[in-house]
């Protein structure tokens, strides 16, 4: 796996995917961490105001980022900031940049919530032409454990 993506999101960054993909990788390989945001609407407060614009939310994505991956380990890794539909914008990044895989993680979203978010995860798959590797978070999987076990 010599290039791979990485997306992140900013609210609850986590380093672990990133991490795999530095060991998958190795250090010939490109990693891209990107973190997708979403178009602001014309109705948006800060856009009425003229105090919020996309470039300014980029540099504030990328400064966030840039911080959280300020260590030697991470040398290597690069920063996309993209605008759009988190699934289609990680999708075509990875296919516009040839990438071998795309590692993300799972939020474990159910319920009323998956239903009206959607799962980036999930259109991320169906819409990617390279492989999707999706980690699932450790407490994610004990709670979905625990669910699929019969009552004792």
């Amino acid at each position: 796996m010599s290039r791979v993506v990485v997306p992140v999101e900013l609210g609850k960054p986590s380093l672990e995917p990133v991490e795999f993909a530095l060991q998958l990788a190795g250090s010939s390989g490109a990693i891209t961490v990107v973190h997708v945001l979403p178009i602001l609407t014309d109705y948006e407060a800060g856009l009425l105001m003229s105090t919020v614009s996309d470039e300014n939310r980029a540099e504030y994505a990328r400064a966030v980022l840039s911080k959280l991956l300020d260590a030697p380990r991470f040398s290597q890794v690069q920063l996309k900031v993209l605008l759009g539909d988190p699934g289609h914008e990680i999708a075509d990044f990875a296919e516009e940049h040839g990438a071998d895989l795309i590692i993300l993680p799972s939020h474990g979203h159910s319920g009323i919530k998956r239903f009206l978010i959607g799962s980036v995860a999930e259109r991320v798959v169906r819409l990617a032409t390279c492989p999707v590797l999706v980690l699932k978070h450790p407490h994610h999987a004990k709670s979905d454990s625990a669910k699929s076990r019969p009552p004792e």
